[in-house]
């Protein structure tokens, strides 16, 4: 008996080889398992840097992203479960408000539009990105300071110039001031298949309270809602180490909230 198929969704400044550790350890756990690309990212982490500015990823809209994966979902032979990490799982939260999705798993998610955090380090790691004072079609490569504070501050120097290296390639500035705004927004009382909110405890882009205030506008739905956090993890959830204990800990969910059964049907 297999468990439900997955698709993994990547978030801002990486693509689809942030998953990489993922997909064999739910492939082995009896699920198939897919990592999509975010429009017009399907070329090497070190192209896309090479590219940059790229007058493409300028365009990229956070509209132009859920509208994809929206059709790439709905022509799947059968309802994926739908696992997303920074504005991937905000993607999630998008796709599951339109129906679609066996069960969803939003891991440091972006806020959906009108949830708000006023700490210091959200409004500092997320300003370079929504500034008014830089175009909106001008793309932007994260520096590896600014990727040390807002993604991987609890990893020691060398850690994080390595998943510097090997995951960040520049991003549209367009998907997340969409967010902000009518393509971010969710219905709260909107009935929606089960969703599991994730959060790093030392997360200094999404910290912990705003996933927590993301969980609590869902509780209008009546819709099945979980929300967890684990503590000393910073925004690099599903790559830093120990990400093993996130991922058994989603395995573990999945089995009790899409029995196999429903996915044998």
């Amino acid at each position: 008996m297999t468990g439900s198929p997955v698709v993994f969704v990547h978030g801002m400044f990486m693509t689809s080889l942030c998953w990489e550790d993922w997909l064999p350890r739910f492939e082995k756990a009896g699920h198939h398992a897919t990592a999509l690309e975010w429009p017009g990212r399907t070329a090497a982490v070190s192209e896309l840097r090479v590219r940059h500015p790229d007058p493409a990823v300028g365009r990229l809209s956070l509209t132009a992203i859920v509208d994809d994966h929206a059709a790439r979902v709905a022509a799947m032979p059968e309802p994926p479960v739908l696992i997303g990490h920074s504005m991937g799982g905000l993607v999630v939260q998008l796709l599951l408000n339109r129906g679609l999705g066996a069960a969803g798993v939003a891991i440091d998610s972006a806020p959906p539009a009108g949830v708000f955090s006023p700490k210091w380090s959200f409004l500092k790691a997320n300003w370079p990105m929504i500034t008014p004072f830089a175009s909106a079609h001008e793309p932007r490569l994260i520096p590896l300071d600014g990727f040390r504070y807002a993604f991987a501050n609890t990893l020691a120097p060398d850690e994080q110039a390595a998943a510097y290296d090997r995951y960040v390639v520049p991003e549209s500035r367009i998907v997340p001031r969409q967010s902000l705004f009518a393509a971010g927004r969710i219905d709260f009382r909107r009935q929606h298949a089960p969703l599991l909110l994730v959060a790093g405890g030392s997360d200094h882009i999404i910290p912990a309270s705003l996933n927590r205030a993301n969980y609590n506008r869902y509780r209008a739905s009546g819709s099945i809602t979980d929300f967890r956090a684990f503590g000393g993890r910073d925004h690099l959830t599903i790559v830093e180490p120990g990400w093993e204990e996130v991922a058994d800990f989603v395995l573990a969910w999945l089995d009790q909230v899409v029995p196999a059964e429903a996915a044998d049907e």
